[in-house]
């Protein structure tokens, strides 16, 4: 199954337990394949080293550089396709789909109401970690 990690996502596999954790396990046995382009390795590096998750990171004794690497070497890094603009309010989420249909993805896996309101984009379904995992689990 290929898979794309919206970068909330991404975040809570890296440092919590729950759902998108087993998400980034299922990718490590090689059970879903995850896919990821230079934009969203680049919004996990901005994001990563806010101070709002500075104790977590503290807990795995993982620097925001040493997680995103983390991430990069677990998902194929690959270009884009270009679409047309579909999340108005948050034009950043539109990585997430360019990402998803260049992979020819089977899931876009999010925590964004933007992104999971439109419940599908070219026939990919976007879902929540949990909902994903029971995907994967099936």
């Amino acid at each position: 199954m290929r898979v794309v990690l919206d970068t909330n996502t991404v975040i809570s596999g890296l440092l919590w337990d729950g759902p998108a954790s087993r998400l980034l396990v299922a990718a490590r046995e090689r059970r879903i394949e995850l896919f990821t382009s230079a934009a969203l390795l680049a919004e996990l590096a901005d994001v990563l080293p806010r101070v709002k998750f500075a104790k977590k990171r503290a807990a795995a004794q993982l620097t925001p550089e040493q997680l995103a690497h983390r991430y990069a070497l677990l998902a194929a890094t690959i270009i884009p396709a270009d679409v047309a603009p579909r999340v108005e309010d948050d034009p950043a989420d539109d990585a997430v789909l360019a990402c998803a249909l260049a992979a020819y993805a089977d899931l876009i896996v999010s925590g964004d109401a933007h992104l999971l309101n439109l419940a599908r984009f070219h026939g990919i379904p976007i879902v929540k970690s949990a909902a994903a995992i029971d995907i994967v689990s099936a």
